[in-house]
């Protein structure tokens, strides 16, 4: 097997919670290119995976690094919460061992293409796994903005903001915004207001197969167009976004015993010690079956 590995800024080859993990990679097939610094063309380099080692966002810059060329990812969590990453730093030869032996499943998931149309003039598309937002700078003000779906106007919002953001990107800025989770491998854009002036707006999912477009009406300062985290443009009234779906998906490696409400649980803290005792009484109810 051949390998891509790809790691979070701060970190290096010579990092101590780093150079082992190599080490195990290297027993399970080749190394062909390691890149902590989000630099490197990945464009010509043949692999048949990717390690991806840190936390969400070094997983958002490889989805970008891999731009049209996506690989499938094993990525192991390194930072805090590591939504995306799905294992630890002690599961890695067992996820290794596991490829080696076919023992896995790739999933792919929902990527858009988000551009900006300013003054007529349309910019260079920028790729996303999470979500695009338009979002309003200073002096922070409320924003009104118009959104379209297939060109269909479908309303004013007044807000700090309106977030699309694919079934990945639903456990991260939308739902702290207060929209809902949906499954990783659904096919379905949530459309999310942040913080709207009217109490009747709220998020709303549709097909993934939809031209989505936000059209400034209305901003003071400057708002701005951010893809993953990153400014993608500064924007004026009348400029626009739109958001579709990408040609490629996002790809990881996940295995049959990993559910997906597994994840969710342990993640999001789900059932606390309720949980726990709900558990143990369940398998004594199964013990006495």
């Amino acid at each position: 097997m051949r390998f891509i590995v790809l790691g979070a800024a701060g970190w290096s080859p010579q990092s101590p919670e780093v150079g082992p993990l190599l080490e195990q990679i290297s027993e399970f097939g080749d190394i062909v290119l390691e890149d902590f610094t989000g630099e490197a063309d990945l464009t010509e380099v043949e692999a048949d995976f990717v390690v991806v080692l840190g936390g969400d966002g070094a997983i958002l810059r490889a989805a970008r690094q891999m731009e049209l060329h996506q690989r499938p990812v094993l990525a192991v969590n390194l930072g805090r919460l590591g939504f995306l990453a799905e294992f630890g730093p002690g599961e890695l030869t067992t996820a290794l061992r596991r490829l080696a032996e076919g023992d896995f499943r790739i999933t792919e998931h929902l990527m858009f293409l988000c551009r900006v149309i300013q003054n007529g003039r349309m910019l260079p598309a920028r790729l996303g796994l999470n979500e695009a937002t338009v979002q309003t700078g200073p002096p922070y003000a409320l924003m009104e903005v118009d959104l379209y779906v297939d060109r269909e106007w479908v309303t004013t919002y007044r807000c700090d903001g309106l977030l699309i953001s694919t079934p990945v990107g639903s456990t991260a800025h939308n739902l702290s915004a207060g929209g809902p989770i949906l499954r990783k491998d659904l096919q379905a854009f949530v459309i999310c207001p942040l913080s709207p002036h009217t109490l009747s707006h709220r998020p709303v999912v549709d097909s993934a197969d939809r031209l989505y477009e936000v059209v400034i009406s209305r901003a003071r300062g400057n708002p701005a167009a951010v893809v993953d985290g990153v400014i993608a443009a500064t924007l004026s009234v009348g400029d626009a976004v739109e958001i579709r779906r990408a040609p490629v998906s996002f790809r990881t490696v996940t295995f049959p015993d990993r559910g997906y409400y597994r994840t969710l649980r342990e993640k999001l803290g789900w059932g606390g010690q309720l949980g726990l005792v709900n558990i143990r009484h369940r398998s004594e109810r199964q013990e006495r079956a």
